[in-house]
């Protein structure tokens, strides 16, 4: 891989920063400038390390262009950046200029090494005479230090023409130190194709994307979003892909209807994982090389956190008995199926085993504990989650337990609700012991405003005991992690089909260390003015569109 030769560093603070190249395609040989703003679609930074931080910009003065370049020259462009410690940048730490190409969508992602570790840095880009919005990113924590906190929101599922985006602007005022997002971060669909109940608020631009030129097109629409944006710049992210960045619930080479042709399955996933690492704060590791997209991988946070993130699309068999929500699925069963592919698990078993942080955090995507929807000796599951792939499902749970691992967390997205449960050794015995807790975000507004509810009384907590929590609304989770507590704050937002929402806490949890239990602190009251028929859930096709 070619290192660009333009990448200058004016202090030596900042080591080696790695610009990503124009790898395989032919190099761009001219230069060009713009005549107006090309920083429209934000900035952003990601996978934060205890010496360094990945910078992301991306060029477009035409977000909307229906060749998915953003309206800008097929030429490249000079873009410096620089970092500070000081918000008015007059205690820059490290500078350089590098190439936004067309052959990478004029992406720049800037990789920094040699920064100070547990730092808040303030970041900037400049072309010509434009200069972009200022971000706030910080470095983790020195391998060897026990912080005493991390503030930390994960949210999943934005589809733009079901609402707007105040779940991210909300996100963006607590100011968390990290963000975690857990995939759906766009959706795929033509306009109106998937429709809430509430009704479209608002048009998804261009054809279904199966072409780079509509991904890049889709990413651009989402970017320019002032929420995101908001949400981008407050803090470092860690980004894994779902299902809708590619094709609704593909797995691994098998898209949504095999029983449609697709010929060009395999050329749209490529497509869609180049815009993806286009459009996303990640390092050159995580470079697509063709169909191939290496997106798990491992952030430490001090001796407090593991953040082990997961892919479980690009290696999963495909979705059992069918896919959609099954009865009594024997295939879903079967030991052999696996929904991350075995070099995965392996990577994800060694990295609890030699973990020796205090708590050990999965990102992913789809629900992991039991979740059945049927009271009975049936069963009734989802094929597209963890339940589909009971065997992965059984080993990763044993393994939490023979790693000793002090507190496994597993945080998800996908089904466009809040959720709170209690991983159990054996899912058919509520007694049986605890092993972790899974913690589940809702939408940021896929599924329209949805509705409030008594949790209690729904039939999920019914059938499925170690369930302690559902709530319909959109919203995100804030998380507190110190050495002997984790805080949980469910947020909500009532209504994504206003422009502006307020947002509150509709319940919150603890977890003390060693404790794998989950501990109710608070429970809003019910907000009888929201409550409405929930139209976006129905067992028979409640993962149809996930």
């Amino acid at each position: 891989m070619r290192l660009s030769r333009r990448t200058l560093l004016t202090s030596s603070a900042a080591g080696a920063a790695i610009a990503v190249p124009s790898a395989g395609w032919a190099e761009t040989r001219r230069h060009a400038t713009v005549t107006s703003d090309p920083f429209t679609l934000g900035v952003a930074s990601g996978d934060p390390t205890p010496d360094g931080v990945v910078l992301w910009t991306r060029l477009a003065v035409d977000p909307l262009a229906e060749d998915g370049m953003g309206g800008m020259p097929d030429a490249s462009l000079d873009v410096k950046w620089e970092v500070s410690t000081s918000k008015r940048f007059n205690r820059r730490v490290a500078s350089g200029t590098e190439e936004a190409s067309p052959e990478w969508g004029h992406s720049v992602h800037i990789e920094l090494d040699d920064l100070e570790p547990d730092t808040k840095y303030y970041y900037r880009f400049k072309t010509g005479r434009w200069v972009s919005a200022t971000g706030t990113t910080r470095t983790a924590p020195a391998a060897g230090d026990m912080p005493e906190s991390l503030t930390m929101a994960f949210a999943s599922c934005a589809q733009y023409e079901h609402g707007f985006f105040n779940a991210y602007r909300r996100l963006a005022e607590t100011k968390p130190d990290l963000v975690l997002h857990l995939g759906d971060y766009q959706y795929e669909y033509t306009k109106n194709t998937y429709v809430s109940p509430d009704g479209n608020v608002r048009d998804h631009e261009g054809p279904e994307t199966t072409t780079l030129a509509g991904y890049r097109q889709r990413h651009a629409q989402y970017k320019a979003d002032e929420d995101l944006q908001a949400a981008h710049a407050v803090a470092p992210w860690l980004v894994v892909f779902d299902d809708h960045e590619v094709d609704n619930n593909w797995a691994d080479e098998v898209y949504e209807h095999p029983e449609i042709p697709q010929p060009d399955f395999l050329a749209r996933r490529e497509a869609a994982f180049r815009a993806y690492w286009e459009n996303m704060p990640l390092r050159r590791s995580s470079l697509p090389s063709g169909i191939d997209m290496l997106a798990y991988r491992r952030i430490q946070w001090g001796q407090l956190a593991n953040f082990h993130m997961l892919d479980t699309r690009q290696y999963r068999d495909d979705q059992a008995c069918g896919d959609g929500a099954q009865t009594d699925c024997a295939e879903a069963s079967d030991p052999e199926r696996t929904i991350t592919g075995q070099e995965q698990e392996d990577w994800l078993l060694d990295g609890l085993h030699e973990s020796e942080q205090r708590w050990d955090v999965i990102g992913q995507q789809v629900f992991f504990s039991r979740r059945d929807s049927i009271a009975g000796d049936s069963e009734r599951v989802s094929m597209d989650a963890w339940d589909g792939y009971q065997g992965s499902q059984e080993r990763i749970t044993q393994g939490m337990i023979d790693s000793g691992a002090l507190n496994p967390v597993v945080l998800t997205g996908d089904v466009h609700r809040h959720w709170a449960s209690e991983i159990k050794s054996d899912w058919d015995d509520p007694d049986s012991a605890g092993v972790g807790v899974e913690l589940v975000c809702s939408s940021i507004t896929s599924g329209g405003n949805g509705t409030d509810e008594v949790p209690s009384d729904h039939n999920d907590l019914k059938v499925n005991p170690h369930i302690k929590f559902r709530n319909s609304q959109r919203g995100f989770v804030t998380t507190l992690i110190t050495p002997d507590q984790l805080d949980v704050d469910f947020q909500v937002v009532p209504r994504v089909t206003s422009v502006d929402s307020a947002v509150h806490i509709r319940r919150s949890y603890s977890v003390a260390s060693g404790d794998r239990t989950l501990h109710e602190t608070y429970d809003r009251p019910v907000d009888e003015s929201s409550i409405q028929s929930d139209e976006t859930y129905n067992p028979e096709t409640a993962d149809d569109l996930l």
